[in-house]
């Protein structure tokens, strides 16, 4: 295949209607020059240029392919200021898979910096309730980074981001939300609004649940996260769920539990983060988890709804 620098020398001559000028035009030597044209002839295995007594002129298979050597190296001057203005966050598209219940609470105030910031950087953003199909996402180079529960360690890159805590949602009336805090055993037996196998917390409360011998009652279901609490609320039961699933406004009670219940968020990537996927994760860290003053005001006293970077 024809080098860069071989076109560069077939568009230089072209240019100048002489080896001598345009290797003068390259930062050359005028054998240097020569020998990129022979090796550009070799490869068409045809005459490109036709030498005279004042310089050279294409030929006709050299003007035809010099049209297209203008837009080769146009292209690649193109995809160095494309990977340069990434780097620096000035442009270039950014792949971001996130768990559901953290588009809202965790990324929309940095993506809208970003779009003020960084307007020539084009966000594309996937939701996702199951972790495999975000981890797929990455591994299969579909996304740049996903913003979820931190998974166990394995072939990924995993860098912390924010503490969630997870909550309960209850009537306002209910008993529960009589007390400063909720301990995981007082569940037993109590109606659970719980969520549907498609949402990746379903496994993972159930194996809590297991694991400390408690067994809530399944009431109903739902894969959308933040509808759990909205339906606790609402009278149907209880919901255990991330913080970052009770909205501005929750029309029920919210409670901790004793001891405080949390999970590690994280970024994840197939490898070492580039210059824009870590300056985007950075900014992430510094923002934090947003959550609701109201929620905030709710939880127990004696553990924080997050770590310090939570926000408003």
């Amino acid at each position: 295949m024809a080098s860069l620098r071989a076109l560069e020398c077939l568009v230089a001559v072209a240019d100048t209607g002489s080896i001598t000028q345009a290797a003068l035009l390259l930062h050359s030597s005028q054998p240097a020059v020569s020998h990129q044209l022979a090796s550009l002839e070799h490869e068409t295995r045809t005459v490109l240029l036709r030498r005279e007594p004042r310089g050279v002129k294409l030929t006709s298979a050299g003007r035809a392919a010099v049209a297209d050597a203008r837009r080769a190296i146009e292209a690649a001057a193109s995809a160095v200021r494309s990977a340069r203005a990434a780097g620096q966050a000035a442009g270039g598209v950014l792949r971001v898979v996130c768990a559901q219940s953290l588009t809202v609470p965790l990324l929309a105030a940095v993506i809208r910096q970003w779009h003020r910031r960084h307007p020539d950087v084009a966000i594309a953003l996937r939701e996702s309730t199951a972790m495999d199909e975000a981890l797929g996402l990455v591994d299969s180079d579909e996304a740049d980074v996903a913003v979820l529960t931190a998974p166990s360690a394995g072939r990924f890159t995993i860098t912390a981001i924010a503490e969630e805590e997870i909550v309960v949602a209850t009537p306002v009336d209910h008993p529960l939300a009589e007390r400063p805090s909720v301990r995981l055993e007082d569940l037993e037996g109590a109606p659970l609004v719980h969520f549907a196998p498609d949402n990746g917390l379903s496994a993972w409360l159930d194996q809590s649940f297991a694991r400390a011998g408690v067994h809530p009652e399944t009431v109903m279901r739902t894969s959308v996260t933040a509808t759990a609490p909205q339906l606790a609320a609402a009278g149907l039961g209880v919901a255990v769920c991330p913080v970052s699933a009770v909205s501005p406004g929750f029309p029920g009670a919210v409670r901790s539990f004793a001891p405080r219940w949390a999970r590690q968020l994280a970024a994840v990537t197939a490898a070492e983060p580039d210059p824009l996927v870590a300056r985007f994760i950075g900014d992430l860290r510094v923002r934090g988890l947003s959550v609701p003053r109201k929620v905030r005001d709710q939880l127990a006293q004696d553990g924080p709804a997050g770590q310090a970077s939570n926000r408003r």
